[in-house]
């Protein structure tokens, strides 16, 4: 994002307006690329050379995902944005709609001209209602400014928008589902392939991408791929939004650069709440691995270091806790949440969800047996891989690793049926 517009937050400046993000050189890259009418290949090759990845949560490279698309196949074509945002942890998309929505439209009007594509739809989670005001008035502005529909600013080409509210279902996150969604059918992932990029929205070809991946698009454009790059580091480019949450005396969306170290990000939001110590992170959102302490500490903020530390960077979606934190009851909520979300329509996320939640909760309330910890790793193990969708992994990866790291509280729960953090439940 740019700092000039995305950081301009309060209600005098209205970052929000057309007119704020147009003084801060808002849709010049849009006009320029209609105006020079620029080959979508070079588009294409800058977002590469930035080494933009998805900032949903898959890390995948976008200029390789552009290239997928069939640009050239006749007839309709869709970009997508995901702005569902559901996962526990993350806040940073609904703060780019509300504070700069125009930066949005302008980076999935400049997609959509990438694509061939003439339409786009954003779909945002169903309880983002002030994000979606927003989004609905931006577009609104930009149509009336010429800035979208049939034969924008006179240049032949066309693009328009339209947002989706959807309906608040966590699985809808997930690409397919979303799709689904928009279609007004039932939030359920779809098998692959076929890829959207081939078969997708209405059956058409689409490409979908995060809300701060489109909006990083404008500002790869103005100032190049290059520039955007040495702003991160090598296969990690640019600037990432972090959102800081739990016990830290300073909450909130961090714009830093990629490889940032983990310390200084801490630093950033004020450092572990006062009279405590850090004792575990959630890197990337609740269905990335914890790491504790001792690891996340050396830790650099990007994909690859925190891959090689056993976690990932997700959505960038930091959750941290203190020594205060009873490691089984945290994991008890998380585990309560996969189950409630499973669509059920995968017989190892829709049981072995369920089987998960509840051993960990009898074991968080005194009623574990000691075979339960091995019983959590075998039901982890036959959840992961074996789903249409990403939502299995997610319940199993956090049971995993909480185990893994912090077998000790777990036994304590089990032999003594009470907190070795907190005491009797």
């Amino acid at each position: 994002m740019s700092n000039e517009v995305c950081f301009r937050l309060n209600d005098k400046d209205q970052s929000w307006s057309l007119k704020t993000y147009v003084a801060n050189g808002g849709y010049e890259v849009w006009k320029k690329i209609l105006r020079d009418k620029t080959a979508a290949d070079d588009i294409i090759s800058q977002i590469k050379a930035s080494a933009l990845r998805g900032r949903g949560g898959a890390g995948f490279p976008t200029g390789l995902k552009w290239s997928f698309m069939p640009r050239t196949a006749p007839g309709q074509k869709y970009i997508v944005c995901n702005s569902d945002e559901g996962e526990p942890g993350t806040c940073k998309d609904r703060d780019i709609m509300r504070f700069n929505p125009h930066q949005l439209v302008e980076g999935m009007a400049i997609a959509g001209y990438t694509l061939g594509a003439t339409v786009g739809y954003n779909y945002i989670r169903g309880e983002f209602w002030e994000p979606y005001e927003r989004m609905e008035a931006a577009i609104e502005d930009a149509r009336k400014a010429g800035l979208l529909g049939k034969n924008v600013l006179g240049s032949g080409v066309d693009f328009d928008m339209h947002n989706h509210l959807g309906g608040g279902a966590y699985i809808c996150g997930e690409e397919t589902a979303l799709l689904e969604s928009i279609e007004g059918k039932k939030g359920q992932p779809r098998f692959k392939p076929p890829f959207p990029a081939s078969y997708g929205l209405f059956g058409r070809p689409t490409t979908i991408n995060n809300t701060e991946t489109l909006a990083s698009i404008p500002e790869i454009l103005r100032h190049g791929g290059k520039w955007f790059l040495e702003l991160g580091k090598p296969n990690n480019g640019g600037t990432k939004l972090f959102s800081v949450s739990g016990h830290v005396n300073k909450p909130g969306n961090y714009e830093v650069a990629m490889g940032m170290p983990f310390a200084e990000l801490l630093q950033m939001a004020g450092g572990v709440r006062t009279g405590h110590k850090l004792k575990a992170v959630i890197p990337g959102g609740s269905s990335t691995p914890v790491l504790p302490a001792n690891i996340i500490m050396d830790c650099t903020m990007d994909y690859d270091s925190l891959a090689k530390a056993g976690s990932m960077l997700g959505a960038g979606s930091v959750i941290i806790m203190d020594d205060s934190t009873c490691m089984v009851r945290a994991l008890a909520r998380l585990s309560h949440f996969y189950y409630e979300e499973s669509c059920g329509q995968c017989t190892p996320c829709r049981e072995g969800t369920g089987w998960l939640a509840r051993v960990v909760h009898r074991v968080e309330h005194g009623q574990g047996r000691p075979e339960d910890l091995q019983l959590l790793e075998d039901v982890a193990k036959k959840i992961e891989g074996r789903t249409i969708c990403g939502l299995g992994d997610a319940a199993a990866m956090p049971v995993a690793s909480f185990v893994k790291h912090f077998r000790d509280e777990f036994q304590y729960h089990i032999e003594h049926k009470k907190c070795l953090v907190g005491g009797a439940h």
